[in-house]
């Protein structure tokens, strides 16, 4: 791949991890809850769900998944009603001040974490089709097509993993202040459940 056409990757890659969505809110709910550091297990699964949309554009899977109106609509209410059910587990979440349940909740296990992020990611079907459209633009069918998706999935991951670990998820230790009594941890599992609920919404809705 060209230098110049890199850093054309580089550039939108960097865009798109910034833009809020699903996975910012997932990083910031992990690193509030168990931590800066242990919030790395969610991005990871994260990063896992990207380059399984990678793989599925580059086989093809895409062009069948964007034009089978049943396919992308199942994929999609399926990521809208578990992006609600996080929310809506998370809002009504009894607030732990206790050290015993606060300990509990800041050791939920790396691969709960892993898993939770895999789906969140997973289960978003508009990420295939974007991916659609995004990859063409950095892939040249004269060159041999493997390295080169391999270069797009090594850049995308990177940048996202440290757009979310060291901007969403160091951007929540500003609320942690808010997790130390049962009001601040109640108001915290309201607004982000209610985030994920919107973004659910939004997934289910928006064409």
């Amino acid at each position: 791949m060209q230098f110049s056409l890199w850093l054309a990757l580089l550039g939108a890659g960097t865009l798109i991890s910034f833009t809020p969505g699903a996975g910012a809110i997932n990083t910031m709910s992990n690193a509030l809850v168990s931590g800066f550091r242990r919030s790395l297990w969610g991005i990871l699964g994260q990063q896992a769900a990207l380059i399984l949309h990678i793989i599925v554009v580059a086989l093809g899977v895409g062009v069948l998944v964007s034009s089978s109106p049943v396919a992308f609509n199942v994929i999609r209410y399926a990521g809208a009603a578990y992006l609600v059910y996080l929310g809506i587990r998370q809002f009504l979440s009894t607030p732990q001040v206790d050290e015993e349940s606060v300990e509990a909740l800041r050791n939920e296990s790396a691969w709960s974490m892993f898993r939770r992020g895999l789906w969140v990611n997973l289960l978003n079907p508009k990420a295939i089709v974007f991916f659609l459209a995004f990859l063409p633009q950095f892939i040249r069918l004269d060159q041999p097509l493997w390295p080169q998706y391999l270069v797009v999935a090594g850049t995308v991951v990177t940048i996202d993993i440290l757009v979310m670990w060291f901007f969403f998820a160091a951007a929540a230790r500003s609320f942690q202040r808010f997790t130390r009594d049962a009001r601040g941890q109640r108001v915290l599992n309201r607004i982000f459940g209610v985030l994920f609920v919107a973004v659910g919404v939004l997934l289910a809705f928006i064409h």
